[in-house]
């Protein structure tokens, strides 16, 4: 883990439950997790990076860096957040957008890069909408 950076888990050690309930649609909802992600995507969050940041806007930078088992959105994916909780891109297909942007306020003020984990137990895993089971490592960054 790199220097100064943080893992989230409960207190089991065990990855988040994200609270699933009020879960954000992703930027492209026509498609679906298991397709390849293309160059145009993240192309397209790392220029929305880049003219947030040229209008001023804090920002912290959420990139799928590691998945087990079927996961919904490929390593690579991004979720660009601003400091007023405007987001774009996707982590997860919905599901752990919420708790990633929240973290991002934390990394925006602070600076402090963190790793977050996020897998869903099988026993909850249809009633929160996300059926694959998989889990999703993200590191959270902030953007100067």
């Amino acid at each position: 883990m790199p220097s100064g950076t943080t893992s989230r888990s409960d207190a089991k050690g065990g990855a988040l439950k994200p609270p699933c309930g009020d879960a954000i649609s992703p930027v492209w909802p026509g498609r679906g997790g298991s397709e390849e992600r293309t160059m145009t995507e993240a192309t397209d969050i790392l220029v929305v990076t880049e003219r947030w940041a040229a209008e001023g806007r804090k920002l912290a930078l959420a990139t799928v860096i590691e998945t087990w088992g079927s996961a919904p959105r490929p390593v690579g994916s991004h979720l660009v957040i601003d400091e007023a909780g405007a987001f774009e891109g996707s982590v997860s297909g919905g599901c752990v957008e919420g708790a990633v942007i929240a973290e991002a306020h934390d990394v925006i003020e602070h600076g402090a890069p963190k790793i977050l984990e996020f897998g869903v137990a099988d026993e909850t895993a249809w009633r929160v909408g996300l059926s694959c089971g998989g889990r999703i490592r993200v590191y959270l960054e902030r953007v100067a």
